[in-house]
């Protein structure tokens, strides 16, 4: 099989596929969906008519456009071109998905934050949970062989905390959660309490108790405003799904009528949130996901270079399911470890 492609500092000429050059050679480059329905360039075959590949190299990502040429020849014209990458000076990074998968560690996780740290780079680990402290969930980072510490993760209860901080300082809040969000409150200035409160705020926890429900409902219903962690619907369990903030949220709103301000993901605030802790911009940041429908969409939202790996629920067929897409798709973060040189 032969290829067309342009050689650096040459014209076009028609190469022995394995003599292609860079930054042409596609079993080397990332795939990416050509525009206008066109095959994706698989990473060690050709690609079909109009196939698009790309490749980051040298600071720039190279972009290469293939179609088939001549009738019934085995050849490709290929016109290689590139443009400057955003640069990035800090990381932001979903947890279950992107660094671990039921409690072991993604291949390539340790590798990836170890650069980070030898770099000297920013980074916040993200996650939704709001039942667990920064302490809690470091530790349970370390089990699973990946060394990230508290100061580095960033919990939709550290957002709500956050929030409500700026939004009405010294408040108090009647609070539906466990330890993650009600120390969150506490270092916050909050005062949590049952009478008149500012706010109820709905977590999530393992023992939903019908009693303190029924509290949040009527606190409510004589005007307090109501917050939630995060619009999950369900999280997982050994046993399978359980009710998570987002079912416990609906079903306070159809008794009171009055819908909740969610704060973690999909929300940007939890993005802009966590740039903040870090001093850092959305110009320079990026954020990885797993989950197009929170971590990518809220990334793009908050005006973020935005990343999807393949190592948790979404896949590459599904991702181009949504009416938005990730900046790039790649099969880990071990993939962009070169990348933090």
């Amino acid at each position: 099989m032969h290829a067309r492609c342009p050689a650096a500092g040459r014209g076009f000429g028609v190469l022995p596929r394995r003599a292609v050059p860079e930054p042409c050679r596609a079993g080397r480059w990332r795939s990416a969906a050509a525009p206008g329905g066109g095959v994706v360039l698989p990473r060690r075959a050709g690609g079909g008519a109009g196939a698009l590949s790309r490749r980051i190299r040298g600071g720039r990502l190279w972009v290469a456009r293939c179609d088939r040429v001549g009738n019934g020849a085995r050849a490709w014209s290929c016109h290689a071109s590139s443009v400057t990458r955003r640069e990035i000076r800090s990381w932001l990074m979903d947890m279950d998905g992107v660094l671990v998968r039921e409690d072991q560690a993604i291949p390539g996780a340790d590798r990836f934050l170890s650069r980070l740290r030898e770099r000297g780079t920013p980074f916040l680990v993200l996650t939704n949970n709001s039942i667990y402290t920064r302490r809690d969930l470091s530790a349970r980072l370390q089990a699973s062989g990946l060394d990230v510490p508290e100061e580095a993760i960033w919990t939709s209860a550290l957002a709500t905390a956050r929030f409500l901080e700026n939004q009405r300082p010294e408040g108090t809040a009647f609070v539906i959660g466990e330890a993650g969000l009600t120390t969150a409150l506490h270092d916050a200035g909050y005062t949590l309490t049952e009478r008149a409160p500012d706010y109820v705020v709905l977590g999530e926890t393992r023992t939903y108790s019908f009693e303190r429900i029924s509290r949040a409902i009527r606190l409510i219903a004589d005007g307090a405003r109501f917050i939630a962690t995060n619009p999950d619907a369900t999280g997982p369990s050994s046993e399978g799904p359980l009710p998570a903030t987002g079912s416990v949220a609906a079903l306070i709103s159809r008794a009171t009528g009055v819908e909740p301000y969610f704060i973690g993901k999909p929300n940007p605030l939890m993005m802009r949130s966590a740039l903040n802790a870090i001093d850092a911009h959305s110009e320079t940041a990026a954020m990885i996901g797993d989950r197009m429908d929170t971590d990518i969409v809220s990334g793009l939202e908050a005006g973020m270079e935005t990343i999807l790996v393949l190592t948790g629920i979404t896949s590459r067929e599904d991702a181009e399911q949504h009416p938005y897409r990730a900046a790039r798709i790649v099969e880990s973060v071990a993939d962009l470890i070169d990348e933090l040189g």
